[in-house]
């Protein structure tokens, strides 16, 4: 059947010669349409409920992600794209304008079938990857995104050479003259995939890492690492675009190096009241005495000084003669015993001190330094919340006392001394 043979049918219902030869034309262009969409119809269903159902059956998993980006899918376009191929030059026979118009149609209609293809096929290609160990290490989001660009680019050209009958190599052969006005339009994408490939290279940041940029205003987990940008979810589940070319162009902090250790530093002081440090008397020492964990410090600490004592021939009579010990250097060595014994605290490979630093005119700080064995955040608190509960309720013990800066009902109660 063609459409002239259509056009003369028509004819017997006593039509004109130019209304019957249009109306061939548009109802064998209908036939033609709906014969392609059949074909295209029963190629889907048959991969659907045939191809799709084995490859969920067999015992490998890399094979379900063909069906999870629709690979297979994809190339059941090229059916109908085969159907008007074949079929054109028979039904439309004599009409060369037309068998023209539709092959172009056809041509540009394979090459974006074949774009999809290819677009499913590097998704599947992706995936895989990311399932791989290597794939979190070094993500291929971006370096795909980038091969995307490239052929999308290149099947534009393609489409403009079969619509306008020129040669591919014309096109090609102009990109040198645009080169200047395509640099500036893929400007963020050369930057990002510069940048994205440096990133994955030196392995500077991955999905899952938790950063810190303060110049972006990002602080949280990375959920995504494309070829132009960097999205982080902050604490407080904002979301935060960064630039992919910033991370390199800027700084940044990544806590990944915390995470990947094992342990979290804990770094904060204790202000002690100056007015409070003083050398331990007897009573004092025996009260030391009665504290298990200070047990072999003060049996090492004591002996060292009776030993420098015996050795001076000073009055020791008065305290400032000789080596004492005091009350804050006793409470610095309870800290360091403290954290020994604590069973979330790191006690090998990672450091730990309580150190004095220098006085200032909120008191002395007595800092600790140590690591958490729990890196998590609501873990790490309370486990830093529970050590400095335990030392602030110990400090009377040492005859020590907290600085805290006179409140409003500090005043209001000196003032009332003064009045009575």
């Amino acid at each position: 059947m063609t459409a002239e043979n259509i056009s003369n049918w028509l004819l017997q219902f006593k039509l004109s010669g130019g209304s019957a030869q249009i109306t061939g034309l548009v109802l064998a262009g209908v036939y033609l349409a709906v014969l392609a969409w059949l074909a295209n119809f029963a190629t889907k269903r048959f991969i659907t409920s045939a191809i799709h159902p084995l490859i969920h059956k067999s015992g490998a998993k890399w094979d379900d992600k063909l069906a999870e980006h629709c690979v297979l899918i994809r190339f059941s376009h090229i059916v109908p794209a085969a159907i008007i191929h074949i079929f054109t030059p028979t039904l439309f026979e004599g009409h060369l304008q037309i068998i023209a118009f539709c092959e172009k149609a056809v041509n540009t209609y394979l090459i974006v079938i074949a774009l999809l293809i290819i677009d499913g096929v590097l998704n599947f290609c992706r995936s895989i990857w990311d399932q791989l160990p290597v794939g979190k290490r070094f993500p291929a989001k971006s370096f795909i995104q980038a091969i995307k660009l490239v052929i999308n680019l290149v099947g534009c050209i393609f489409i403009l050479s079969v619509i306008l009958g020129k040669s591919p190599l014309v096109f090609f052969s102009g990109l040198g003259a645009i080169t200047a006005i395509l640099l500036l339009i893929f400007k963020d994408a050369i930057l990002g995939l510069v940048a994205g490939f440096q990133l994955s290279v030196n392995n500077m940041v991955m999905v899952g890492d938790w950063i810190e940029m303060p110049a972006r205003g990002a602080d949280g987990d990375v959920i995504d690492v494309s070829l132009t940008t960097v999205k982080v979810q902050n604490w407080d589940k904002t979301i935060t675009t960064i630039p992919t070319y910033a991370l390199i162009s800027d700084s940044f902090k990544n806590w990944r190096g915390m995470s990947e250790s094992g342990g979290r530093r804990i770094k904060r002081s204790l202000n002690i009241d100056v007015r409070t440090i003083q050398f331990a008397d007897e009573t004092l020492l025996e009260r030391f005495k009665h504290i298990k964990i200070l047990g072999p410090y003060l049996e090492e600490k004591l002996a060292d000084i009776q030993k420098h004592n015996a050795d001076v021939e000073n009055n020791l009579s008065e305290l400032i003669n000789g080596r004492r010990l005091t009350n804050v250097g006793t409470f610095r060595a309870y800290c360091v015993a403290y954290l020994r014994n604590h069973p979330n605290i790191h006690q090998s490979g990672m450091t730990l001190l309580v150190r004095q630093l220098a006085p200032t005119e909120k008191g002395l700080p007595i800092e600790l330094y140590a690591f958490s064995n729990d890196t998590a955040w609501v873990g790490f608190e309370d486990i830093q919340g529970d050590i400095f509960d335990h030392l602030l309720s110990i400090l009377p013990e040492f005859q020590l006392s907290a600085f805290q800066q006179p409140s409003g009902a500090d005043v209001e109660k000196a003032l009332g001394h003064l009045g009575s």
